[in-house]
């Protein structure tokens, strides 16, 4: 194996070309017991309605799923994996972990390990860039700059120009819920001269359309988001896939309709219901779970953590998006298929 090994060209390709991405739920049964049927049907969703990815073992996915008593992640992975979409694995915890989870990824099939640093809280930056480059030694890198709110935490600007320097880092996700936050990352990516090799990535739930259009001009260099790996993306897929290809039509153009501007903030008020924004994101989980529950993707919206579940009134705001906001949800899209997925 190379010192940092690569994914396929055609990864790189489709990566660096801007793919929905979906962070996978973890579809449960009453008894808080993997469901493998609805797992798969999923996976079937989301291949169908266009996406180019899955990011499974992620925040989404519930890092509960590690833990002992659960014993779930390998399942959980190999139940995901579908051939021609790009793969990515969830990678977190200390060194050990952390390593262990890589290989695991990466002798499983997939192609890169999106790596959470929340475990290392009070790491100087030389920590965290050792720990980063042992795991790239295993597999390639999908950087993730994940909110505190979510178990993330705070990285410098020097941590990231120096992060980008790891040579298999083929993207990163940005997901600060923060514009400044979100500039250090483009920055350094800007500055490193791998600006065409990088893929950035919005997990900016918050300004999803924002992200999408806007181009950045940092000295010399312009570069783009150039799609999202979000757990908003999780449910109303086919909507995200329509919205990226309008949103990569319009930047072609050189010209952003004012109607876009409307349709941003709408996804962001669609958001605050997903996410539990009201409650310091307490519910995001299980609000992206009652969206799939109402589709029928979902039998419940159950999560490993009996404590995890919906806030008060949040059920309440999830209806008032709905229907303020038809035109973005793909309910007809999954009714059609949705007893084939989950045959």
């Amino acid at each position: 194996m190379p010192d940092y090994p690569l994914p396929p060209a055609w990864v790189l390709a489709a990566l660096r070309e801007g793919i929905v991405i979906p962070a996978h739920p973890l579809a449960l049964n009453a008894a808080r017991k993997l469901d493998e049927r609805r797992q798969i049907a999923l996976t079937r969703y989301y291949q169908e309605a266009g996406a180019g990815g899955i990011a499974v073992g992620v925040h989404t996915t519930q890092f509960a799923i590690r833990e002992p008593k659960h014993g779930l992640l390998r399942r959980v992975l190999e139940l995901a994996k579908t051939a021609g979409m790009v793969l990515i694995a969830g990678v977190c915890g200390h060194m050990e972990q952390a390593l262990r989870e890589a290989q695991l990824a990466r002798e499983l099939g997939y192609h890169a390990g999106l790596l959470s640093l929340g475990a290392l809280q009070n790491a100087a930056d030389d920590e965290l860039i050792r720990h980063c480059d042992a795991v790239a030694r295993e597999i390639a890198l999908v950087g993730f700059y994940l909110q505190p709110a979510a178990g993330g935490r705070v990285l410098s600007f020097e941590f990231w120009k120096r992060f980008v320097e790891i040579p298999n880092v083929v993207a990163i996700k940005i997901a600060p819920f923060n514009r400044y936050q979100t500039f250090d990352v483009v920055r350094a990516v800007a500055g490193s001269g791998r600006a065409s090799e990088i893929a950035l990535y919005t997990g900016n739930d918050d300004a999803i359309v924002i992200d999408l259009l806007t181009e950045y001009s940092v000295g010399a260099t312009r570069l783009r988001i150039v799609g999202g790996l979000l757990g908003h993306w999780a449910c109303w897929t086919r909507k995200a896939v329509e919205l990226l290809q309008e949103c990569k039509r319009v930047r072609e153009s050189k010209a952003v309709p004012a109607s876009l501007l409307t349709l941003a903030a709408q996804v962001t008020d669609c958001n605050a219901a997903f996410f539990d924004a009201a409650n310091n994101f307490a519910g995001c989980i299980p609000g992206i779970h009652e969206v799939l529950r109402r589709q029928g993707l979902l039998e419940g919206v159950w999560c490993l953590d009996p404590a995890e579940a919906l806030s008060p009134g949040q059920a309440d705001e999830i209806t008032r998006v709905l229907r303020s906001y038809p035109h973005l949800n793909d309910d007809a899209f999954v009714a059609e298929h949705l007893a084939s997925w989950l045959k």
